[in-house]
């Protein structure tokens, strides 16, 4: 396996990808294809153009936008040129944007021009943040407002700087220093920034392309959005690691997903499981050639094992994993192995990455409890928040995740719920994730999220939101009984919302404050 000691820093890891991969195809996007040896050169002038525009090394460089080849060359130039990047969430709105830039007192912003019918700039404009670090925006287009910069213009910039200085930046960065800085996501508070190294990333994602088998030559179909872990370093970064084929999809929609994956003969395709979920159940499926599919990785407190098995059998997909990982930890705590059986697959997120410890503080063995996690992972703390981080991480070095888990005898982890999710049925602990997988298992439900509400009697009880499947009549009745047959009393929803989609956030996560909210919770 190769790890941080062979590339030491992403710019290192560039160079290398460039060097040994050459002439592969490294991006497609669109009608654009670039390889290997051109994306180093364009990454390169990126960093030169940043160098021209005044980064300094360990400045903040953030970047507003969709997944492009544009976002991968913006970034991975700005880390070439020694600055620490900070991806910002394009579902934000301008206040929760300009949030970030101020909490993280970026210098340089690269954003969208329009994206899914909203003006990026308008709505940065619009945001009532003072922004006093912040000296430069290049609109990633042709065309910007006149106190912003185009992206050819931003890159032509940089046409006076060397290469030999372009280089001697790259070769100062440390592999100790900070390569990024990803902010949480903000469902449960105020987003925080968990400070992530060149080490930490190049080693947990050396791992995580052992594990998953990643291959050079693997098509890998990019849906999990960039400014997430989960698309950067599991994507761009795994991708540069093993010489495989980036196609980033900007906006996950399962037409343009079964398109590209028979035109482009994706081998590889990461997501969560409503991605996969949707693929299969796609009226048109029979109509795509989806042969070359390999490779699945998921995670999410709910995989249900009809999934993995369908993903197996009527895809022919020879490897499903999960996993399990979170900002704090580098975006990678446990992971499933080739081999381990569907049931392992489906109903826990694996044992923990090599070198890296995980706990479970409960009252016994198979009891759930918060999840610790210890090791080269976990991040170096929150940007300048000493109290925040304090608040996770203990004198002895382990993070503490707000996660509830359970370990088995084999140390396979199945995460059953967020500590702050959990409500109290007449005294009894109900986790919804863990209603949700039972729930999950009706065959007239598609989606479904669980929430405590308020109970005169039993001061709380869960409420299920749920989406049916296509050409159901199930009713609320008809859930609530069935629930009553398959679960203990305390678990089972006093009340089923029918609704036409969950609210997710960009990473596929199910945004329960929304769902409160409309309580009033």
């Amino acid at each position: 396996m190769r790890g941080d000691l062979e590339w030491g820093t992403i710019p290192g890891l560039v160079r290398s990808a460039a060097e040994r991969y050459g002439a592969r195809e490294a991006v497609v996007d669109g009608r654009t294809r670039v390889s290997y040896a051109e994306l180093g050169e364009r990454v390169e002038r990126a960093a030169a153009a940043c160098i021209a525009a005044g980064v300094e090394p360990g400045d903040r460089v953030a970047v507003w936008a969709p997944n492009t080849l544009d976002w991968i060359v913006s970034a991975l130039g700005a880390v070439s040129a020694g600055a620490v990047l900070v991806p910002l969430n394009t579902r934000f709105k301008g206040t929760e944007a300009a949030y970030v830039l101020a909490r993280s007192r970026a210098k340089l912003l690269f954003i969208t021009g329009t994206f899914l019918g909203t003006s990026y700039v308008a709505s940065l404009r619009r945001a009532e943040v003072e922004l006093p670090y912040l000296e430069q925006v290049v609109v990633l287009a042709d065309s910007a407002p006149e106190d912003y910069r185009t992206w050819k213009d931003f890159l032509a910039g940089g046409d006076v700087v060397p290469a030999s200085e372009v280089r001697a930046r790259a070769d100062a960065v440390a592999s100790s220093a900070p390569s990024d800085i990803i902010f949480t996501s903000g469902t449960t508070g105020a987003p925080k920034g968990a400070v992530i190294t060149h080490a930490q990333t190049l080693r947990c994602y050396a791992v995580w392309s052992e594990l998953a088998g990643l291959r050079e030559g693997d098509r890998y179909l990019i849906v999990n959005p960039f400014f997430h872990t989960f698309g950067y370093k599991a994507g761009i970064i795994a991708c540069l690691m093993r010489g495989a084929v980036m196609i980033p999809q900007p906006v996950f929609n399962v037409d343009t997903v079964l398109a590209n994956i028979a035109s482009e003969r994706i081998s590889v395709l990461p997501g969560p499981p409503t991605l996969h979920q949707s693929l299969l159940d796609h009226p048109a499926r029979g109509t795509h050639d989806l042969s070359a599919l390999r490779l699945v990785v998921t995670g999410a407190a709910v995989v249900p094992l009809r999934l993995v098995e369908r993903l197996r059998d009527e895809l022919r997909i020879a490897t499903v994993l999960t996993a399990y990982g979170l900002s704090e930890a580098s975006g990678i705590v446990t992971m499933c192995r080739r081999g381990d059986p569907p049931s392992v697959i489906a109903a826990t997120s694996g044992r923990a990455i090599p070198d890296t410890e995980v706990r479970v503080l409960s009252t016994g063995p198979g009891e759930p409890g918060e999840v610790l996690v210890r090791g080269h992972n976990v991040m170096r703390g929150y940007f300048e928040d000493p109290a925040e981080t304090a608040e996770v991480l203990d004198a002895d070095g382990w993070l503490h995740t707000g996660d509830v888990g359970v370990l088995d005898v084999a140390g396979n982890l199945r995460i059953t719920d967020r500590i702050k999710d959990m409500f109290i049925v007449g005294g009894f602990n109900a986790y919804p994730a863990e209603i949700e997988q039972l729930l999950g298992l009706h065959p007239d439900i598609a989606d479904i999220a669980v929430i405590g509400i308020p109970d005169p009697r039993l001061g709380e009880v869960g409420k299920a939101y749920a989406v049916r499947r296509r050409g159901s009549t199930l009713t609320a009745d008809d859930l609530i009984a069935w629930s009553r047959r398959e679960m203990a009393n305390y678990k089972v929803p006093r009340e089923v919302e029918f609704v036409p989609e969950l609210p997710r956030n960009a990473s596929g996560k199910v945004l329960k404050t929304e769902l409160r909210a409309r309580q009033g919770c």
